[in-house]
């Protein structure tokens, strides 16, 4: 299957400022340069793809994250800012420091009064929020439940109990491989009168989005490709 073009999930302004940068923070240096190659197909790029300066944050971070008190420390990586250099911090997919690492990275720069400027792209959770019709005006998202599974349904429930008693959508997402994992557990632990929502491969092609009540989602599994990106969403 062909990639989307960029400019379908990257605004034209998104697009122009990343060309004009030269200094990068990212999760995978190799993704980074396919991703600035198709971006020089539209834009000439400020330096050559070889000469881009790309540095990547420390593998603890991806597995960790990076948001938490005492954790890593990005200002070194940010010494070209200091330099006057424009620094773009790109993450795998969607939003950096969105469900993704790049949170120490936006607190070093306000630590070191550098400017902070959020690009306009897509954002998984936020996309699968507007199309499950879930309340959009108070949710949480929980990233990653327990794999284990009475650990998993302990958590399912006690976050049902919070969506029940206050309205709140409950987010969360799952490693492409335990996506079905996932989804069975969801269908099976939470109440059936409680919305499901699952959305899967945002902005791609194959975008598939399906929100019932529990009791239907039980009595009629979807056809969803779950071997991609997906969000899970419930509540009331």
């Amino acid at each position: 299957m062909a990639p989307v073009p960029l400019g379908v999930a990257l605004p034209e302004h998104t697009l122009t400022q990343a060309a004009g940068l030269t200094h990068w923070i990212t999760e995978n240096a190799k993704s980074t340069r396919a991703f600035l190659k198709r971006v020089g197909e539209l834009h000439p790029l400020a330096t050559p793809l070889q000469a881009q300066h790309i540095v990547e944050l420390p593998r603890e971070v991806h597995k960790k994250g990076d948001h938490g008190p005492g954790g890593f420390d990005a200002k070194p990586l940010l010494a070209p800012a200091l330099r006057g250099h424009d620094v773009g911090l790109v993450s795998e997919a969607g939003m950096p420091a969105i469900a993704d690492p790049g949170a120490s990275v936006v607190r070093a720069a306000h630590a070191l009064g550098l400017r902070v400027v959020p690009l306009v792209g897509p954002i998984s959770l936020m996309l699968a929020l507007a199309a499950s019709g879930l309340s959009g005006q108070h949710f949480a998202f929980v990233g990653y439940l327990p794999q284990e599974p009475t650990e998993r349904l302990k958590q399912l429930r006690a976050l049902e109990a919070t969506a029940m008693k206050t309205g709140q959508t409950q987010i969360c997402i799952e490693t492409p491989y335990r996506n079905e994992a996932l989804l069975k557990a969801l269908v099976q632990g939470l109440q059936p009168g409680t919305r499901l929502a699952v959305m899967v491969n945002a902005t791609l092609p194959s975008a598939g989005v399906h929100s019932a009540l529990v009791s239907q989602w039980r009595l009629s599994m979807p056809a969803l490709p779950l071997s991609g990106p997906a969000v899970f969403l419930f509540g009331c």
